[in-house]
């Protein structure tokens, strides 16, 4: 059976007691901590997990125009992917301690490379502690690389900023923006030097697809939380640098609805042009 939105901790576990051929991708990441993932990693991590970093191997350098974690050039993931041992068909499952925040930008990722068995793990690494499973620590070994390939892309084409500049004019989508509350409505806050959000966007927290305990909420109950914001419409998804935007690409996918489009480059680029629209306020 492949898994392509979340697995449960026992159906992970299960498959690794099993020997059953899986793809372990650790995301722990603190914004503005380049060095704390890391270190959460070495200190305890999933058997097996190779580790994946936000800043250098889910992301292209920053140029200060567009964003600050820019797609990463498809044969550069790829080739890095199969450093990590990935091989073609491969089971993946993505985790980190913070809801998925960071494993869905993974999740995204391996579908824009057509690589279609990659899940998110329910809870993340604290479910899988709490449920009495071990971890390993230390760094990880070297591998045998893999034959991955990238594929046809499996999510809908990202958009660019002139992209969502005409749809202000076009309302042709609606934009969910998935940063917190308070930095949506203009609040100052240290992560950008411009506050505020895309005029016409939406809030959709990526936090409140989740349960208390990190778990994602039930798929009926995603879809009626995006379906009151998007009614039938398309969406475009985006957040500080795009990558909890993904969050929301991924809980869309486990509430069954219709898949939106990633602005990449989200707030951090949009305010690298100050002849960009800014607006404040809860919308």
């Amino acid at each position: 059976m492949a898994y392509e939105t979340l697995i449960g901790v026992d159906a992970l576990k299960d498959m690794v007691a099993s020997g059953a051929d899986v793809f372990l991708l650790d995301c722990e990441f603190e914004l503005g901590a380049p060095a704390k993932g890391p270190a959460i990693y070495a200190k305890g991590h999933i058997p097996g997990a190779r580790y994946a970093n936000i800043d250098d191997d889910l992301a292209s350098p920053s140029d200060g125009s567009n964003g600050r974690h820019p797609l990463p050039a498809p044969v550069a993931l790829a080739a890095w992917l199969r450093m990590q041992g990935l091989r073609a068909g491969q089971q993946i499952v993505a985790y980190d301690s913070n809801g998925g925040a960071w494993a869905a930008r993974a999740w995204w990722l391996m579908r824009w490379l057509g690589h279609a068995p990659v899940a998110v793990l329910d809870g993340g690494k604290p479910a899988w502690i709490a449920a009495g499973l071990p971890l390993e620590t230390g760094m990880p070994l070297p591998v045998h690389s893999g034959d991955f390939e990238p594929g046809e892309p499996l999510v809908p084409a990202p958009v660019s900023a002139a992209d969502v500049l005409a749809n202000i004019d076009t309302r042709a989508a609606q934009v969910l923006d998935a940063r917190d509350p308070s930095r949506f409505a203009g609040e100052p806050n240290p992560v950008d030097p411009v506050a505020g959000h895309i005029p016409g966007a939406k809030n959709r927290f990526f936090r409140d697809n989740l349960n208390p305990d990190g778990s994602f909420r039930q798929a009926g109950e995603l879809a009626a939380a995006f379906t009151a914001l998007l009614g039938e419409g398309p969406a475009i998804l985006q957040c500080g640098s795009g990558v909890t935007a993904c969050h929301n690409a991924l809980a869309m996918a486990v509430a069954g609805v219709p898949a939106g489009r990633l602005y990449p480059g989200s707030w951090s680029e949009w305010i690298a042009d100050p002849a960009r629209p800014v607006a404040t306020g809860a919308e």
